[in-house]
């Protein structure tokens, strides 16, 4: 007898462990610390510790625990098993994902509209897909001897497909391969099966979103193409096919054509404020609903009076998730530090188990969960902390629309060669490596063990090396280091009004990069200047210019937690002032080069085309207002990385900056093909990634600065890593930048006589 599907379930929990145990294994691991079999050890710990506190959260049916493991990304280990990437060690998995000493990683981009990265399989013309269960059937084998009957969870093969690009020299694009990567999943289903399993989750977001690789009614078509044979296939679990972060459009017929024994949609607040109809849409399909009412992608507590009128107008729906839990902190229990007016305003990944619990138990049954929801809303509505009426009148008086700054770039320009920077001037992006002892400092000031002017002084020697470290090397604009800064956006956040920040709320970005988003809880001032004090200092060690560095509007709002009572383009508006300020008083202090990072810009990009352009007019708003009034000789620099460059060229041309850096280097400058005319400023491509801990040799960037230059002109290129080197050592950096000032050299002296 089939087992029935949870009345309670989640779509995936955090999975770097409450004390970031993974993150702590892997770069262990990595560094030679520990064994293989050491790491195996830690992971396996942890899975069955989070099968047990779910359990304990309420989610005791057979298979309301999904077994949503990954070592570094998900999507990379769904095509590991399916055999759309090649590896069969776990060395082969971290090659592919971070790259080494003979070998360039894969690609890496977000995942659709959040800050999560996944690995891009390259799938190539004779690409063969050979089925490797071994793991998952591990993962069910395992929890099964600890008492859990866990669902597996894999990303589905239209998603697979739509997400992977081709490889080089293929001619073929990856869904035309859609019938070979079925029978890789058959097989892998027919293994489960065999080993007992009676649920599966195959994830389908590809489902909501309008992507390049295919629209919505060609999805549709591979879904049903898909999923007509998995179905059918004799020996397979249960399919619970699942499709967050957004509403399903066409493939909704298809869906319901194919009728799979389950079928999760995203209900959250946002997504319905965009799909007003789509609970009603939903309401007809014929598989069983488990319905996606608590909001796993932010952190305030649930209105449950409202989800459970929801849930009401959709009869023997299960409850669950609008997406997977990854996307935000392990728990509020966890944070000893949040002002106690506002800490319970928030549901963290064990808050939102219990909401889900309560939801699909009735109010009658959970009384209390219910009251304490009310108290979050009633106490949240009625706090002075939301608004400031000061804030709100300055907003108020900004011109509505587009704002412009004066003189337009052609004239800046101009008036920026009185800088006096060479041809393909070199730089980095902003962060140098964050050492050990910079951050044993930062601790033992927190803790209070470091005085301030001790810790002032630590920092300020590390910035002086990182200054003459880059002297030394021979680049042509200074960065300094950002020692002080813990991230790149909480260190605005602590210094802004308006946010609260967490001790422990980790969420991984990728592999074993975690950061900690900051909460967006009401109107947001600056009190003081943040970054001038650090530039000055900086500034007075070199004759060298020596860039400001803010975090802009767009970035700080994409990284945090946002307020859901306004929409995000008012935050938006309140923090470009804020840093206008910053940008001015930069200015007085004598930095005239200032970068205005924007790396998150396509992350908050909607998934529907319908809805992109008022997001990206209230995003490069925002970024103007903090640019709008520096001088016509202040050079502004912005940063975009893993961007999908093209989707949004219009959006990054009209940020007006007067230079662009962008990551490049792991699609070797593949981005810069959709430069045209409307893009006039310079453009800083990275030339080699920071994310992976291989040093690029001096050939292999010269190469790259060549192709960069079949689309860039020389007079408009600058020479920078993809990113900021935060999470590098000092002695990768320096060999790395060595090579790429060795590069820059080498192009150069073939482009300009002797």
């Amino acid at each position: 007898m089939n087992a029935p599907f949870p009345k309670a379930t989640i779509e995936g929990y955090p999975r770097v462990g409450a004390n970031r145990e993974l993150k702590r294994a892997l770069e262990a691991y990595w560094s030679g610390k520990i064994d293989a079999e050491t790491f195996e050890s830690a992971a396996h710990s942890l899975r069955l510790d989070t099968y047990a506190r779910l359990r304990d959260l309420g989610l005791n049916e057979d298979y309301a625990i999904p077994a949503d493991v990954a070592y570094y990304d998900h999507v990379l280990e769904t095509a590991l098993t399916v055999g759309a990437v090649q590896g069969e060690t776990l060395d082969d998995e971290f090659r592919l994902a971070r790259g080494n000493a003979d070998s360039a990683p894969l690609e890496m981009t977000k995942w659709f509209d959040t800050n999560y990265h996944y690995i891009v399989p390259e799938i190539a013309d004779d690409q063969t897909f050979n089925a490797r269960p071994q793991r998952v059937l591990k993962i069910v084998e395992e929890a099964r001897n600890a008492g859990h009957a866990v669902r597996p969870v894999l990303v589905g093969p239209v998603t697979l497909l739509a997400l992977s690009k081709q490889a080089d020299g293929s001619s073929t694009q990856p869904l035309e391969h859609l019938d070979a990567v079925v029978d890789s999943y058959i097989s892998v289903l027919e293994q489960l099966h065999a080993a007992g399993v009676e649920w599966v989750q195959l994830n389908e977001p590809a489902l909501v979103a309008d992507l390049a690789a295919a629209d919505d009614a060609a999805l549709a078509q591979a879904l049903q193409s898909a999923y007509r044979r998995i179905l059918a296939a004799e020996k397979r679990p249960q399919v619970y096919l699942t499709t967050p972060y957004g509403s399903v459009r066409k493939g909704l017929d298809a869906i319901n054509e194919l009728q799979p024994e389950a079928v999760q949609v995203d209900l959250s607040v946002g997504t319905l404020a965009l799909d007003p109809s789509y609970l009603e849409r939903v309401a007809g399909l014929k598989s069983h609903l488990s319905a996606g009412l608590v909001d796993g992608r932010n952190v305030w507590a649930a209105n449950l009076r409202d989800l459970r009128a929801k849930l009401e107008t959709l009869p023997g729906a299960s409850v669950t998730t609008s997406v997977s839990l990854q996307h935000v902190p392990h728990t509020v229990e966890a944070e000893t530090s949040l002002p106690i007016d506002v800490a319970n305003w928030f549901s963290f990944a064990n808050e939102k188990v219990r909401e889900v619990v309560a939801l699909s138990s009735g109010p009658l049954a959970a009384p209390e969960a219910y009251a304490q929801a009310d108290r979050a809303v009633r106490t949240r509505a009625e706090s002075a902390r939301t608004h400031n009426e000061a804030v709100q009148n300055r907003t108020a008086q900004l011109p509505e629309g587009e704002v412009q700054r004066q003189p337009l770039f052609a004239e800046r320009n101009e008036a920026q060669k009185a800088l006096g920077l060479p041809l393909l001037p070199s730089t980095t992006i902003g962060s140098f490596p964050q050492t050990q002892e910079i951050r044993a400092a930062r601790a033992a000031h927190r803790k209070g063990t470091l005085s301030d002017a001790a810790y002032v002084d630590a920092l300020r020697d590390e910035v002086k090396q990182v200054i003459e470290l880059q002297e030394r090397l021979g680049l042509d604009v200074l960065v300094h280091g950002e020692p002080e800064r813990n991230d790149m956006v909480q260190y605005f956040a602590e210094l802004l009004d308006g946010f609260v920040v967490t001790e422990n709320g980790w969420v991984q970005s990728y592999g074993s990069r975690c950061t900690r988003p900051p909460i967006v809880v009401g109107d947001i001032s600056r009190p003081q200047a943040m970054t001038v004090e650090w530039a000055r200092y900086a500034q007075s060690l070199s004759e060298k210019h020596v860039k400001g560095m803010l975090t802009g509007p767009v970035t700080i709002l994409a990284w945090s937690f946002v307020r859901d009572d306004v929409h995000q383009s008012v935050s938006a508006d309140q923090l470009g002032v804020a840093l206008a300020d910053e940008v001015r008083d930069l200015e007085e202090a004598g930095i005239d080069i200032i970068q205005i990072d924007e790396p998150a810009l396509r992350e908050l990009l909607p998934l529907r085309e319908q809805d992109r352009k008022a997001y990206l007019d209230w995003a490069v708003r925002s970024f103007r207002l903090v640019a709008l009034e520096a001088k016509p000789t202040t050079q502004i620099h912005t940063h975009l990385c893993y961007s999908e460059f093209g989707q949004i060229i219009d959006a990054v041309a009209g940020l007006d900056a007067d230079v662009t850096s962008i990551e490049a280097a792991r699609s070797r400058m593949e981005l810069l093909e959709d430069i045209d005319d409307k893009f006039h400023s310079e453009i800083g491509p990275g030339i080699y990634d920071i994310h992976s801990p291989r040093i690029p040799s001096v050939a292999e960037m010269a190469e790259l600065i060549r192709a960069a230059l079949r689309n860039v002109p020389v007079e408009r290129l600058w020479i920078n890593p993809d990113c900021g080197l935060k999470t590098r050592g000092y002695d990768e950096t320096e060999a790395s930048l060595r090579n790429m000032v060795l590069a820059r050299e080498e192009v150069l002296s073939s482009l300009v006589p002797a």
